[in-house]
């Protein structure tokens, strides 16, 4: 039996069909959104952070979406789907929580950023 060959017009459609593919995969990569984060830390050293119940609730109260609550250290991250759903939740909490909060937004936009931050946070030893 004879193995069907490969001819060059199928090397060249193949070819074609990977590169376009490709390229929509790069494209797609590109315009996607990323995702935002804001950080709530206390002003005061040791005081503590508000609680993710009472912020759930001042944003859910005003229409505000948001992916996840998570304390970090003496951090309170909210993450969102999009830097305006960010921006208008800061808006929110910055009328709604009392004094003695910082309410950062953290749009850390590539990866290379967010691993260099993971990087600087853990404590260096030698020795």
């Amino acid at each position: 039996m004879l193995k069907p060959r490969i001819t060059l017009k199928q090397l060249a459609l193949s070819t074609a069909f990977l590169l376009v593919l490709g390229s929509l995969l790069l494209v797609w990569s590109a315009i996607r959104q990323q995702d935002s984060t804001l950080a709530i830390r206390a002003v005061h050293q040791g005081a503590s952070v508000p609680d993710g119940f009472s912020i759930w609730h001042h944003l859910d109260a005003n229409g505000i979406r948001f992916k996840s609550i998570t304390p970090q250290k003496d951090t309170l991250l909210i993450t969102f789907d999009s830097s305006a759903q960010s921006a208008a939740a800061k808006a929110v909490l910055d009328k709604t929580l009392p004094q003695g909060y910082i309410i950062a937004q953290q749009d850390n936009d590539s990866q290379a950023v967010q691993w260099l931050s993971r990087l600087r946070d853990t404590p260096h030893r030698v020795g």
